[in-house]
């Protein structure tokens, strides 16, 4: 069947905007303030064969390992209409047990096999576990909450309640969760009914064929840059600060290889170190999710964010390393830690390639912040996470000569905004002291690096604060002679006048009135000039 240009560039808007508008209702019925303010979410839909043919503008993070997520949901059991599958396993296609993925089929009127699927993924302040939150110094999967298999939450329509109150039952804030668990199902049945109207538009036949060549068009895309590629081999690697349970460095190392005539490239990432004792450790899903990043930073920005794009890639990693971890490893700070490393080293070896292409390193860590304890405005248990950006590294410019990186803001694998001040004193208690740029902080050269934040919270009551935050000892590196950026820094500053230093990743106790000082890596700078 022949689909013209046109055709095809307004079936690529009409499911991207399915994908925008289930987030958009996510966002508005959310309760808690990291969904409904920091947006940490992320929407896509699927065809009936499981594969991806539209992600919203949400987290990278979230999106490249989704599919895995909806793959496992469609193998582990037969969805009828009205149903919902959830998850988190990150031992199935999840990043860490704080994401929650719903899964959905649709049903076109008298089918028996469904025609697409709709999915999003959340990120939940608290699913249980050690540490309030769900983001501690864990040692293994089990101490970081609780982990959900594949299982049918929603059955025609009509929420299984006693699966859920089980869900309930091992958070601190079921509330909460049940509010966000809620308004996750809503986002489903907003895809749902904008994929029948989709397909009442195109029509069953059309609408396979569309999806067909969308895919082969994101293909094209990927491969044409592939050929554009230099042919060989280009091996880079970088490493994390530690796993939070020993000081010793993690390193992971990747080799690109490109392959011009087939527009193909493989990622191998022999030689990166055995799985860690604490919390980074990254399962394949992160893995492939970041290798997705930077073949879709390759790419213009109308390209469609598809499986196509994943067709040209060939993914080699080693089981029970740091980018391909087993159970019982813990995950938590592999989803959010590890994963910019991934892309940074992937980075790093692609500016041997295309040293025109590729930015500095930027702020390498999500520097997440979790706090919990009992908000004494309400006698009511609080959990608060928070990821704080950092600097940008200094950016080529196509047709032009350079950038300077950007200033406090989110980069690579995460995309979420800030907690505003007003809604975070509303919603917690804490008092905010400062914050604002990290001045100084981006690495010097030709084209800056942007410079980090700093934060300062002052806690309103006792609470827990856990960090997982990384370039402590290895810093935001530059290219082709510019500067690094500065390291990271946090520490408690006591009421008694005491400053105690802070490991990147642990979990303190602190007492009404003392405060959390965070200072976010600056970005790299660089030298080179940009060629295209």
């Amino acid at each position: 069947m022949k689909i013209d240009a046109i055709e095809l560039a307004i079936f690529q808007s009409a499911v991207h905007s399915i994908a925008e508008e289930m987030g958009a209702s996510l966002r508005r019925t959310a309760l808690s303030p990291n969904i409904k303010e920091r947006r940490d979410y992320s929407c896509a839909i699927f065809d009936g064969k499981a594969r991806v043919i539209a992600m919203g503008d949400h987290m990278p993070v979230h999106l490249g390992s989704m599919p895995m997520s909806v793959e496992a949901a469609v193998a582990a059991m037969e969805m009828g209409p009205g149903d919902i599958a959830i998850l988190n396993d990150p031992y199935a296609g999840g990043t860490h047990l704080p994401d929650i993925t719903m899964v959905m089929p649709v049903f076109l009127p008298g089918a028996g096999k469904a025609a697409f699927y709709v999915a999003n993924r959340a990120h939940h302040a608290d699913v249980g576990g050690m540490y309030p939150g769900s983001m501690g110094p864990a040692q293994e999967i089990t101490q970081e909450g609780i982990r959900i298999p594949p299982v049918r939450i929603v059955k025609g329509g009509v929420v299984d309640r006693e699966k859920l109150d089980f869900l309930l039952a091992n958070v601190r804030t079921p509330a909460e969760r049940e509010g966000d668990l809620a308004s996750q199902m809503g986002a489903c049945r907003v895809g749902e009914q904008r994929a029948l109207e989709l397909a009442e538009r195109f029509g069953a036949e059309r609408l396979g064929a569309l999806i067909d060549e969308l895919l082969d068009y994101s293909e094209r895309l990927v491969r044409a840059e592939m050929r554009a590629m230099p042919a060989g081999e280009f091996v880079a690697e970088d490493f994390l600060d530690d796993d939070g349970v020993t000081d010793e460095p993690l390193r992971i190392c990747v080799a690109l290889r490109f392959d011009p005539t087939a527009g193909a490239v493989e990622a191998n990432f022999a030689g990166t170190c055995a799985q860690a004792r604490g919390s980074v450790n990254a399962v394949r899903a992160i893995t492939l999710s970041a290798c997705y990043y930077v073949l879709r930073c390759l790419l213009g920005d109308g390209a469609p964010a598809t499986a196509g794009i994943l067709r040209p890639l060939t993914l080699k990693t080693e089981p029970g390393t740091l980018v391909d971890a087993r159970p019982p490893a813990a995950v938590a700070g592999g989803n959010v830690e590890t994963s910019q490393r991934i892309v940074d080293v992937l980075m790093r070896a692609l500016a041997k390639a295309a040293p025109e292409r590729v930015p500095a390193a930027s702020a390498g860590t999500m520097s997440n912040l979790t706090i919990g304890g009992v908000d004494a405005r309400t006698g009511e248990v609080f959990t608060y996470y928070e990821t704080t950006a950092g600097g940008m590294g200094a950016r080529p410019e196509r047709n032009g000569p350079g950038l300077d990186g950007i200033d406090g803001v989110q980069t690579h694998m995460t995309n979420s905004l800030n907690t505003p001040i007003e809604a975070l004193e509303y919603a917690y208690p804490f008092r905010m002291r400062r914050y604002g740029y990290r001045v100084g902080s981006g690495g010097k050269g030709k084209y800056m690096g942007g410079d980090g934040l700093v934060k300062e919270i002052e806690l309103l009551c006792d609470a827990d604060v856990t960090l997982l935050a990384d370039r402590r000892k290895f810093r935001p590196w530059g290219l082709h002679g510019g500067e690094d950026g500065a390291a990271g820094r946090a520490c408690a500053l006591k009421t008694t006048g005491e400053e105690i230093e802070l490991p990147g990743k642990c979990s303190v106790r602190l007492s009404k009135g003392d405060v959390v000082q965070l200072e976010t890596p600056g970005g790299g700078a660089s030298q080179v000039q940009g060629a295209r």
